[in-house]
């Protein structure tokens, strides 16, 4: 499985751990940028990711900035995505089980690289529950007025 990678300057330490991380757990990835701690704008970086995990190229995306939320912000207002911000292992679960999250995203500068293993564990081995969920998530979306 190939996983879509995208951070701004923060979040480019961490991405270059999750990388490692992801090769150690048998995954591919593609790299969406940044490509250095130099300052950037993580929508730059954020919105290459969303568009290629909403279309189908890649089944999941990590994103990561500085706060995990401006990035957060950019890929979920493309209509397929569910990105959930996750700082410990259980949101991730709830993530993945609740909201079938489909980008995690992780906050560069308040979390290790422990937690961030272990939130990337807990995300890749966590199915979709379904259920209620199913129904949940359909409503996300914006219904279109009728014409």
């Amino acid at each position: 499985m190939t996983i879509a990678l995208a951070s701004d300057h923060a979040g480019f330490e961490l991405k270059q751990f999750v990388k490692k991380w992801l090769e150690g757990h048998d995954f591919d990835y593609h790299d969406f940028g940044t490509y250095s701690p130099d300052s950037c704008d993580y929508a730059d970086f954020g919105h290459p990711l969303a568009f290629a995990v909403e279309d189908g190229t890649y089944p999941f995306g990590i994103a990561i900035c500085g706060s995990g939320e401006g990035i957060a912000m950019t890929v979920n207002k493309h209509q397929g995505i569910r990105a959930g911000l996750c700082w410990i292992p259980e949101i991730a679960h709830l993530c993945r089980q609740h909201n079938d999250a489909n980008v995690l995203v992780m906050p560069g500068r308040f979390i290790d690289t422990d937690t961030a293993a272990a939130i990337m564990e807990e995300f890749f081995q966590t199915p979709f529950e379904g259920g209620r969920h199913q129904r949940r998530i359909e409503k996300i979306p914006l219904p279109r007025e009728e014409e």
